[in-house]
């Protein structure tokens, strides 16, 4: 039996990318996936994916800033698919937005936190009391190494929203756990994931890029693969007494 047997499992931003690669590591060990995403064609791109790989799957589009785009889409899940029982609020990031303090403007600084904390706290809002229903389940934030540390690609409006999903996973640990509900986090460093950072990451240049390596013990960035093998440890049963924390998986970053 796998780890997540026929769970269902839910995934904002999993269109591409990071949250795909979380998408997909649930499915390799049982789960049935939500793919979840703003954009209708990768959400469609996604699913067609994930079937075509005899993996159960559907898509809903959802912007996770509007709470009534989050309640509709989790009650067509509820409805076509099956209560949730895992949910991974993946969506969010940096946005494209700036990180020189003088170039943010207030549409940036709202954007980001919108996506960020807003969207992982309407989207817990939404399924928490579907999870009480249906006897417990597990929920996994993705916050940023930036949120109790620093950034190195992102403006203060990053570190402040992600700091804002660590509060925010302490406090529904707290209040949900007698419910059955295990609330956490992953804090990744910088993923190699999205031409975003792909782009950032090759335009420091070579001696940037060693700088930056040499401050995490283990050489290297880290893969999508790595971040969502920790996202299906802290889903599946393996973490049942681990509830509140954040899990850094930043390969030692911050030790330097």
């Amino acid at each position: 039996m796998k780890r997540l047997q026929d769970r269902v499992a839910l995934i904002t931003g999993s269109g591409q990318g990071m949250g795909f690669a979380i998408a997909k590591a649930l499915a390799n060990d049982g789960a049935r996936i939500v793919i979840s995403d703003i954009n209708e064609k990768t959400v469609a791109d996604s699913v067609e994916s994930l079937r075509g790989d005899g993996f159960a799957a559907m898509g809903v589009s959802m912007d996770v800033s509007n709470r009534a785009s989050v309640s509709e889409a989790i009650d067509t899940v509820s409805r076509d698919f099956g209560p949730l029982q895992v949910l991974v609020n993946n969506a969010g990031g940096a946005l494209h937005t700036p990180h020189i303090l003088s170039e943010i403007e207030e549409k940036d600084w709202n954007l980001v936190v919108d996506v960020n904390l807003k969207g992982t706290f309407f989207t817990c809002q939404k399924t928490i009391p579907i999870m009480v229903a249906n006897g417990g389940g597990a929920i996994v934030n993705i916050s940023a190494l930036a949120a109790h540390y620093r950034a190195s690609l992102a403006g203060v409006q990053y570190t402040a929203a992600k700091a804002g999903v660590e509060g925010l996973t302490r406090q529904f640990a707290y209040d949900w756990g007698p419910e059955g509900i295990r609330v956490n986090a992953i804090a990744p460093t910088v993923t190699m994931t999205g031409d975003r950072v792909r782009g950032l990451w090759e335009g420091k240049g070579q001696e940037e890029q060693d700088r930056i390596l040499a401050n995490i013990p283990l050489r290297r960035l880290s893969e999508p693969r790595e971040i969502a093998a920790a996202v299906v440890f802290l889903a599946s049963d393996e973490a049942s007494y681990v509830t509140g924390i954040t899990l850094d998986v930043v390969g030692g970053r911050y030790l330097r």
